[in-house]
């Protein structure tokens, strides 16, 4: 499969992971494992996303359906698996053990898709050495070197907004080259760096919004 990261829309990467997820949820049900094909309709019917927008999507990656039968399930998922890079183990560092870093550390859904939280790292001294589901918290002036050691690239935020710039400044001069970040402030980065924000309040909001009180 040969296309260039950089000129696939990023909605289309988030709509393949609902697609991978889908598959994979199908897969395990008695009625999945009989199912050797599926269309980009029964695709579009399970996950709200209409037919064309799926086979748009996947279109990026290659001619890999077969029209009037669809596409094969498992090649399917191993395709989506190696273009979302789900088929190898990612280690990544979380800053911050307040309630929204114990919350992440906790969470199940990391593991079961490939990514485990190595070490959390924090500057307040009664939760240094400490243990969040049995990951190890540091102090966050090892953070950087600790990057370093394990070749870590992809760190979380889940800090008081008057602290993120500092960690996250921290984590890139350790090497990391993604961030997901947890704290309700705009961070400088270079563009080379892929930043992911998610505000928990701005996400309400924007529910909040379209209702008629």
């Amino acid at each position: 499969m040969k296309y260039d990261r950089s000129k696939i829309p990023s909605v289309t990467v988030n709509r393949l992971s609902i697609y991978y997820r889908y598959l994979e949820r199908l897969i395990e049900t008695e009625e999945g494992r009989n199912i050797k094909t599926i269309s980009s309709y029964e695709i579009s019917k399970k996950t709200g996303i209409n037919s064309s927008q799926v086979r748009k999507d996947l279109a990026y990656f290659g001619e890999f359906g077969t029209r009037g039968i669809g596409y094969h399930i498992e090649n399917l998922i191993d395709i989506l698996k190696k273009i979302l890079k789900s088929d190898k183990e990612w280690n990544i560092i979380l800053a911050g053990a307040g309630n929204i870093g114990k919350a992440l550390a906790q969470y199940e859904g990391f593991r079961k898709r490939g990514f485990f939280i190595k070490g959390i790292f924090d500057n307040n001294p009664r939760k240094i050495n400490e243990k969040i589901d049995n990951i190890h918290v540091y102090d966050v002036k090892d953070m950087g070197k600790y990057i370093r050691k394990w070749h870590i690239e992809i760190g979380i935020i889940a800090v008081p907004e008057n602290s993120a710039q500092r960690v996250a400044d921290i984590m890139i001069a350790g090497g990391i080259k993604s961030i997901l970040n947890f704290s309700p402030v705009h961070i400088k980065l270079s563009p080379e760096i892929k930043l992911k924000n998610l505000d928990l309040s701005v996400e309400l909001e924007s529910l909040t919004y379209y209702l008629n009180l």
